[in-house]
């Protein structure tokens, strides 16, 4: 891993630094651990009561606060303020929802024996990594934090470096919520010391939001240290159109899938199939629509798209972009990063005739680009939707309810909706399989994956 990290706030919107955060000393790290540590033998004892309490007053201050939080998250990766105010709102919901559920989630299991009596208790195992994404600054942490700290584990929470200014925030929330010190622990740390953090003994597992590349990093640390690990990795998701849907909900959905968040979304709607029958009508539809679609300052509330994160990100969708023309895609909507001006502007593009022996056929388009594939039958939809290594999530669009069921039971995937385009919701899981990683963050299994399931058996 490297060490080449900068925690530093670029707005995308001008391409200009407007401020700069220190990367945490070997001193930091050595105090955050003893910290999250200390912390945790007493947190794991505090009452459930109590834990359930202060994720409501967490709720509360995310709410209280949503303007000037939204407003930082606007600035530091360009999502329109409308839509950070949406994230903001989740987050609160997912904060509830555990401090809620979580007495229900955390009680013991009883088991039939032929003598005596048996129950499975859960348990905390201890200080919890957490590495996050800038896609979705709080509610990525949400979902890590909001049922660990609950279930009494303890958090260290490294944070995009360019999310900085949101990642202090949070941690400042958190103390205002009552959160006691040392539960939660921001820490600006280079990839190296977070490696260390991996291996240190008193860490029990870490969690991870992020790329391929990333994901498979952390693993291997992390199994070399013999540490539990939840990977959310990339996404190429399929959105599959029947040629019985609701054709202008199928575009509608179709259009909020895909370009959402600028596209930036792990489980979007990047690649949508269409059956051949009405191939032509969802064509144009689409394509007339996004034709509307311009990025605008995302800091005004009537804007439905801003810029890509960085100016990096722009650059390295063009490449891919590029890469699929030059290997014979169709343009159907051009656009592409927009780099006579400043910041990371990207107009929506929309590509067809991606074939099998392209790269881009196989990759994830982070960011506005649409692929729309056409197909002659449901099995063949089928067949391109699992001909990816990636398998987060998928949508399809129908009118039988038999045909939905059956698609969903053969796609390679975490999670399929059926009639909307993909999202999540608090009490609902969100994972996926192949190289989107393993684990489940939200709903009950999210509480789940960081516990110790102690088996007490009295044969008396």
């Amino acid at each position: 891993m490297t060490t080449d990290i900068i925690y530093k706030v670029t707005n995308p919107a001008t391409g200009e630094i407007e401020k700069t955060f220190t990367t945490a000393s070997q001193a930091d790290v050595k105090n955050t651990l003893q910290q999250a540590n200390k912390a945790y033998k007493a947190w794991k004892n505090t009452p459930i009561d109590e834990r359930r309490q202060i994720l409501h007053r967490i709720a509360d201050k995310y709410l209280e606060q949503i303007d000037e939080l939204a407003a930082i998250v606007t600035r530091e990766m360009g999502k329109p303020i409308t839509q950070a105010k949406g994230e903001l709102s989740f987050v609160a919901e997912i904060f509830r929802y555990y401090a809620d559920k979580g007495p229900e989630l955390l009680r013991p299991d009883t088991i039939d024996v032929d003598k005596g009596k048996a129950r499975v208790e859960k348990h905390p195992i201890g200080v919890l990594l957490g590495i996050m994404p800038w896609n979705y600054p709080h509610y990525q942490v949400a979902r890590f934090v909001a049922p660990n700290i609950m279930a009494g584990n303890t958090i260290i929470l490294k944070h995009a470096p360019q999310c900085p200014e949101t990642a202090d925030a949070i941690q400042t929330l958190f103390a205002e919520a009552g959160l006691p010190s040392g539960v939660y622990n921001n820490i600006f740390a280079t990839n190296d010391q977070a490696a260390d953090i991996i291996r240190d003994p008193r860490v029990q597992g870490v969690s991870l939001t992020g790329s391929e590349k990333a994901g498979q990093a952390v693993a291997q640390i992390a199994s070399s240290a013999l540490k539990k690990v939840v990977l959310e990795l990339g996404g190429s998701d399929p959105f599959i159109v029947l040629d019985d849907a609701d054709l202008d909900k199928a575009v509608k959905h179709a259009i909020d899938g895909r370009f959402g968040n600028a596209g930036q979304a792990c489980n979007a709607a990047k690649r949508i199939i269409v059956l051949d029958a009405i191939y032509d009508s969802f064509v144009e539809k689409f394509t007339k629509k996004v034709k509307q679609m311009t990025p605008q300052d995302p800091m005004q509330k009537d804007t439905k798209m801003g810029p890509l994160s960085s100016i990096e990100a722009a650059k390295n969708l063009q490449k891919q972009l590029n890469g699929a023309v030059n290997a014979g895609a169709t343009v159907l909507v051009e656009g592409g990063y927009q780099d006579s001006q400043p910041g990371a502007w990207f107009k929506p593009t929309v590509l067809t005739g991606v074939t099998s022996d392209m790269p881009v056929y196989q990759q994830e388009l982070f960011g506005p680009v649409a692929v729309i594939y056409k197909v002659a039958t449901v099995e063949e939809a089928i067949r391109l939707a699992n001909d990816v290594p990636f398998g987060l999530g998928a949508a399809v669009h129908t009118t039988s309810e038999a045909l939905a069921n059956k698609i969903a039971n053969e796609l390679e995937v975490g999670m399929v909706t059926i009639n909307a385009p993909s999202g999540s919701e608090a009490n609902t899981p969100f994972g996926g399989v192949k190289r989107s990683g393993f684990g489940r963050e939200l709903g009950k299994l999210g509480i789940t994956e960081f516990l110790n399931y102690k088996l007490v058996r009295d044969k008396s």
